[in-house]
């Protein structure tokens, strides 16, 4: 009976030791199998994603250190959820962001020296370190490599004042980590130029055209007027419309030279002006001028069926706080306003009021003509950054040799870089989510 039981227990020891093997082998055999995917995912993750870039294999620009921060914002990389839940992009906060900026004066040649704020001797720099955040959904940097591959063979054109001129060097700057662009054309005062980025055909025009509209201006490049500004309100300026049909993307914006002493005319006839205290001639509200004008460039756009895509870009505020641009005018913030801390001034006010009642009085009409308009909206996320002006920094070092020096200050144009590198991160938003 001992035997027995004895031969029963040895019999079940070895069936067990038998199953037990085969259980082992199939632990082991999925936690290699899970160990090989596991590395294969991680493999997969490691690769940069600007690694495939063609154009980097040629690049003198050593990419390095931003490969992290475009890994985490490329705008091919947003989630479904994100790229089709719709938000008001420019309904936002300034929030801290420690992230460096794209560029600096010392690494990008195409900033002007009346907003290199760094190169002029600004000595703070938390102005640099703030992201916008809409509510709602968050804004990925813009991603150059994305953007240039987008652009191939593609013609760009930003249309206004100084202030797309300020625009412009920013969006050379944040593309030239790419890939350095040659300049290929600029007129005698080199307020109209164009760059190409040879690699992807990719053409950048700069048009100057404070008005949009026809004008002869009699002023110097410090602002100072001779005379006043002859403007024709029926006539859009010839410098931008001879382009029109060959841009596939273009940004147009006006607003500020409309403040300035003009004469206005209609069919070539003066029709009345605007801050002309030595002539006999009405005063026309500046409201009616900028309407008359903003109507012909929306009728205009609409009724050529143009099919690239076509930003109106708001008017910018400006900063001046105890007196103006020549009226002792400062701008010494150094931080973000919170919401309702600044008001638009009342001219900054008509013009935003006209701009918006404009643009949506014509949006049904572009939709039928199949014309891609938008709005580029950056006036209520601008109005937050009084810090961000270069202020007396518009000039070289400014109090070097006396730190009580009086200087003009520069409140309407921005540093570079500065908050005006984030129109481009909405911009590329606003391509890549239609």
């Amino acid at each position: 009976m001992v035997n027995k039981t004895l031969y029963s227990w040895k019999s079940w020891w070895r069936a067990f030791n038998n199953h037990n093997f085969f259980a082992i082998k199939l632990g082991v055999s999925i936690l290699l199998l899970a160990l090989a995917i596991r590395l294969l995912y991680n493999r997969s993750f490691e690769l940069s994603p600007v690694s495939d870039t063609p154009f980097l294999e040629s690049s003198q620009i050593s990419v390095a250190p931003l490969v992290s921060v475009y890994s985490e914002t490329r705008a091919d990389q947003i989630s479904p959820q994100d790229s089709e839940t719709k938000c008001d992009l420019f309904d936002g906060d300034w929030l801290p962001d420690k992230t460096e900026p794209f560029y600096t004066n010392s690494s990008c040649e195409f900033i002007e020296k009346h907003q290199n704020c760094m190169k002029n001797g600004r000595p703070d720099r938390d102005y640099l370190y703030w992201r916008w955040k809409p509510r709602g959904c968050d804004l990925p940097r813009l991603d150059p490599w994305r953007f240039l591959d987008l652009m191939r063979n593609k013609s760009w054109a930003l249309i206004g004042d100084s202030i797309s001129r300020n625009h412009v060097q920013s969006l050379l700057c944040m593309l030239s980590v790419v890939e350095k662009p040659d300049h290929v054309y600029h007129d005698e005062g080199y307020k109209n130029r164009r760059w190409v980025f040879p690699s992807y055909n990719f053409s950048l025009t700069v048009l100057w055209s404070p008005f949009l509209a026809q004008a002869a201006i009699f002023e110097d490049i410090d602002g100072v007027a001779s005379s006043e500004i002859e403007l024709h309100l029926d006539k859009l300026d010839k410098n931008w419309t001879r382009h029109y049909n060959d841009l596939d993307y273009m940004i147009l914006s006006s607003g500020k030279w409309f403040v300035k002493g003009s004469i206005y005319y209609e069919n070539d006839k003066i029709l009345g002006c605007h801050f002309c205290p030595k002539r006999n001639i009405t005063e026309v509200e500046i409201k009616f001028a900028y309407r008359k004008v903003i109507r012909n460039v929306f009728s205009y756009i609409i009724a050529s069926k143009h099919k690239g895509m076509i930003f109106y870009r708001t008017s910018t505020p400006d900063h001046f706080e105890n007196g103006e641009w020549f009226s002792g005018g400062t701008c010494e913030r150094k931080l973000p306003a919170r919401h309702g801390e600044f008001e638009l001034k009342e001219l900054n006010r008509i013009l935003r009021d006209v701009e918006l009642e404009e643009f949506e009085k014509v949006l049904v009409k572009a939709a039928e003509n199949e014309v891609n308009l938008k709005l580029l909206d950056v006036n209520p996320l601008s109005l937050l950054r009084p810090d961000a002006h270069p202020g007396p920094y518009r000039f070289f070092q400014p109090f070097a040799k006396d730190k009580n020096a009086k200087v003009i200050n520069d409140c309407l144009h921005w540093c570079l870089p500065g908050p005006i590198d984030t129109w481009n991160d909405l911009l590329m938003e606003m391509l890549v989510g239609g």
